[in-house]
């Protein structure tokens, strides 16, 4: 579990979000929604302890998030980013059993019980078919997977995705939400996400945190229709209460 408590965000003496008071429990997706420019990735940055807060505090299972050597940290939180991952001649298999190096050393052996982790990973994320490919032949949908995988092999509690469904058709979308949402339910996992996908973080999340006036609301689907945070939210991309009502309802 994640906990923030009075966190202000930003860059240098810039602040971005303040007065963060949510808390990101274990066993749930939470997706986070937002115009672009309104410090979705600065607070993905923050939780993921590439840039520390302005202000407040990030506890991870109690501890603050500062205090973690660099080796606790990335045995607790691994993150994934929307970058392309382009490695020659590396297969899916080895990109996976990167995400063992907390534990053996980036040029480290893996054991026999580290391939046996690596192997369950990548059946978790659906792709034991593409384990012996390279990694410059997946579609952007089994490459996401892939980097999930890899998350997966790093056994954290928490998992932070940047836009993991950015540059994907439809399904694959779908897919890779509903994956996430059931890893989250089946594993006790906290899986934390920014996404853009507004139809399908209504459908699949368990908790939104919507960014809005300069605040984050965060509750179900259900709630945030009934207080009209979801209406306010929706307004500038012209979506009709019609349309709210369907993805509500579906």
């Amino acid at each position: 579990m994640i906990e923030l408590q009075h966190l202000t965000i930003g860059y240098g003496n810039r602040a971005v979000l303040t007065d963060i008071n949510q808390t990101i429990p274990d066993g749930q997706m939470i997706c986070l929604l937002g115009a672009n420019g309104v410090g979705k990735s600065t607070l993905l940055r923050t939780l993921s302890g590439f840039i520390p807060p302005l202000s407040g505090k990030v506890l991870l299972q109690g501890r603050e998030l500062s205090s973690l050597s660099l080796s606790e940290l990335s045995r607790s939180v691994s993150v994934v980013l929307t970058e392309r991952v382009e490695v020659p001649n590396m297969k899916v298999v080895d990109l996976v059993g990167m995400g063992r190096s907390p534990y053996t050393g980036f040029f480290g052996t893996l054991s026999s019980e580290d391939r046996d982790i690596v192997g369950k990973a990548i059946e978790m994320a659906g792709i034991a078919s593409l384990a012996g490919r390279t990694t410059d032949t997946l579609s952007d949908g089994e490459r996401q997977k892939a980097m999930l995988a890899k998350a997966l092999a790093q056994q954290t509690q928490v998992i932070l995705l940047d836009e993991p469904t950015a540059f994907l058709d439809f399904h694959a979308k779908a897919n890779t939400l509903r994956l996430l949402s059931q890893l989250a339910h089946e594993t006790g996992k906290s899986i934390f996400l920014s996404t853009h996908d507004v139809e399908m973080a209504l459908r699949l999340s368990d908790i939104l945190w919507i960014v809005l006036e300069g605040r984050i609301l965060s509750g179900t689907t259900d709630s945030l229709t009934q207080d009209g945070t979801l209406k306010r939210f929706l307004e500038p991309f012209e979506l009709s209460d019609l349309q709210t009502s369907h993805i509500q309802g579906s």
